[in-house]
Formats: structure tokens, sequence, C-alpha cells
């Protein structure tokens, strides 16, 4: 395959400076609130403890996933 088919596969949103950017924000806002606010707030609402901290680590997980798309389609360099 191309470059160009690799980068028409990505999806045509990212062709988007304000896409880019978005996603780039809501990459940092997993990795960084996923795993400390959530939880929190979880934990105000009445969550039981174990299932606040397995979100807050998928949470993470999600934002570490998408992190390394980014990486790995060029967006972040």
């Amino acid at each position: 395959m191309t470059e160009d088919n690799e980068e028409e596969q990505a999806g045509g949103f990212l062709e988007s400076k304000f896409w880019k950017v978005a996603m780039i924000f809501l990459a940092a806002l997993l990795i960084f609130v996923g795993p400390t606010y959530v939880p929190y707030l979880l934990g105000l609402v009445g969550v039981d403890y174990f299932v606040t901290i397995a979100v807050g680590g998928v949470l993470f997980v999600v934002g570490i996933v998408l992190m390394l798309f980014l990486v790995r389609k060029k967006i972040i360099t």
C-alpha cells in the first residue's frame, strides 16, 4: 500500500486541523483526567471503589491507544 492510501483509510476527518487538535486534546484528557477525576467523581456518587479504579484504568488505556494511533498516523511527531 502506498502512503496516500494509508492516510485515506485513517479517515477523512483527520485531514482537518480542527479534528487533529481535537483528537490530541481528547487523548490528553483521557490520559490525565481519566484515572484521576473520573474515579473521584464516581466515588462521590457512591459507585464501588473497585469499579471506579477499573473505569479510570480503562480510560487511561483508551487515551494511550488513541495517542499511539495519532503517533502512528504522524499527526503527533
